[in-house]
C-alpha cells in the first residue's frame, strides 16, 4: 500500500482508508493511544487536517461527480 487516504465523514465516527494502489475502502481499524485522542479531539471540535492531499470533497453519490458540477 504506497499510497492511501485514510479519511473521515463529517458527523460519524468511523475513519476509513483508500488504498488507491489496489483501488479499495475499507473500515479503518479503531485507532488506539495517541492517535485516537488526537484524531477524536481535532474532529469534536469541527476542525480539519490535510497533508499530501491537495483536493478532496464529500458528495452524496458519485452521480454528483459525474453530473460535471457540486453543490454545496
Amino acid at each position: 500500500m504506497e499510497k492511501a487516504v485514510v479519511f473521515g465523514v463529517a458527523g460519524q465516527a468511523d475513519l476509513w482508508i483508500a488504498d488507491l494502489d489496489a483501488g479499495t475502502v475499507k473500515p479503518l481499524a479503531s485507532p488506539v493511544g495517541e492517535l485516537a485522542r488526537v484524531v477524536s479531539d481535532v474532529r469534536k471540535t469541527g476542525a480539519t487536517f490535510v497533508k499530501k492531499v491537495d483536493f478532496a470533497i464529500a458528495v452524496s453519490s458519485a452521480q454528483a461527480v459525474f453530473s460535471g458540477h457540486v453543490d454545496g
